[in-house]
């Protein structure tokens, strides 16, 4: 490309398709010069003088290494490789033009000459005049260190002197350290936000571990009564197991199935630590039972957070009893609570939670 250009913040870049994502010190570090910098692969920064507006820019590809105009009083060469295609950039979106760049080691000269000119804002100066002027030549080359050839405005020293006083960069290892200890941060990070949004979940305070395991209907009891899902928490597995034969009792009992004669023997099988006779040991089959006896009442109720008007009570009781026989005696409780719950219905369990207070005094002691 050979024309004037619009510049901002004295800066142009070249950079691959996905735009200049490099820092400056990150481009000039370990360089000697500091007017093109090639630190970031498939980047070039390169310094104008003029902070806001139109400068002269010529881009060349060459087959070799051409020979430096004398009428350049800057020029400093560098060693590049172009990713993802190459473009000419102006930072905010001024412009950009196409580099035709084969992907391949290439040497890059970048010239300059009046930088030392007056710049933008001198009331002096034509706004539409060209003042500086700049040159940038590729050719294939395998990589060297960069190098000044040429100095000689205020301006240039400058930038020069700056790079020259930058840190050195990272090495291989501090680098793969700095990438392991952001991948530790944000480790952590991401743990401590798991934890804040799981204790906001739980009302602030998270309970112990057996009770997040279980979540989903510790969880919705927990919005109910958390004092008494602790307290239950902290019984002992045999105070489990009644309990939850209890509370799966006294929502049959509510739901009026503790009558229908295929599921009274379940019930005495349940209290006694049996397991379930047929037809409950097929939960399918009992499900299918339960939707199609003629003799199980249909009654409905609203969830206990009122949000439904028309859960079949029957439906909602029915997984207590299967709960009963998990092999967690926690689980098996607090499953067969919420399924109790949700039978008494919305604005009603309370009366569920009274009688089984009253009915485990145990559960008294570990009440907060």
């Amino acid at each position: 490309m050979n024309g004037d250009v619009t510049v901002c913040y004295g800066q142009i870049y070249v950079a691959g398709d996905d735009g200049f994502t490099a820092g400056m010190s990150e481009c000039f570090s370990d360089q000697r010069n500091g007017l093109c910098g090639a630190g970031h692969r498939g980047s070039l920064f390169l310094m104008v003088a003029l902070h806001t507006g139109r400068v002269g820019f010529e881009a060349q590809l060459h087959d070799q290494a051409p020979p430096v105009d004398e009428q350049w009083e800057e020029v400093v060469e560098v060693s590049f490789h172009p990713e993802n295609g190459s473009h000419l950039l102006c930072w905010g979106g001024y412009g950009a033009w196409p580099l035709d760049l084969d992907d391949t080691d290439y040497r890059v000269l970048y010239c300059a000459r009046n930088m030392d000119r007056p710049r933008d804002g001198d009331p002096s100066d034509d706004e539409d005049r060209v003042i500086d002027h700049y040159l940038l030549q590729f050719w294939p080359a395998p990589p060297q260190p960069d190098r000044i050839l040429t100095q000689t405005t205020h301006t240039a020293a400058q930038w020069h002197r700056w790079a020259r006083g930058l840190p050195p960069s990272p090495t291989a290892e501090q680098k793969a350290d700095a990438a392991r200890r952001t991948k530790l941060k944000r480790e952590r990070d991401l743990r401590a936000a798991r934890r804040e949004r799981e204790q906001r979940e739980w009302g602030g305070r998270l309970p112990d571990q057996p009770l997040r395991r279980i979540r989903s209907h510790a969880l919705s009891l927990a919005r109910l009564d958390r004092p008494l899902l602790d307290a239950l928490a902290a019984v002992d597995p045999a105070s489990q197991r009644q309990i939850a034969r209890w509370v799966t009792r006294r929502g049959f009992t509510e739901a009026r199935l503790v009558e229908v004669d295929w599921i009274t023997p379940a019930l005495t099988a349940m209290d006694r630590g049996e397991p379930l006779p047929a037809p409950l040991d097929d939960q399918q089959r009992a499900w299918d039972l339960l939707l199609s006896d003629s003799q199980v009442p249909h009654t409905t109720v609203t969830s206990p957070d009122g949000a439904l008007d028309n859960c079949l009570q029957q439906a909602m009781t029915f997984p207590a009893i299967f709960a009963t026989q998990h092999k967690d005696s926690l689980r098996a409780a607090v499953e067969a609570l919420w399924a109790a719950a949700i039978t008494f219905g919305y604005g009603r369990h309370p009366v569920l939670f009274t009688e089984l207070r009253h009915t485990f005094p145990l559960l008294a002691t570990h009440l907060e």
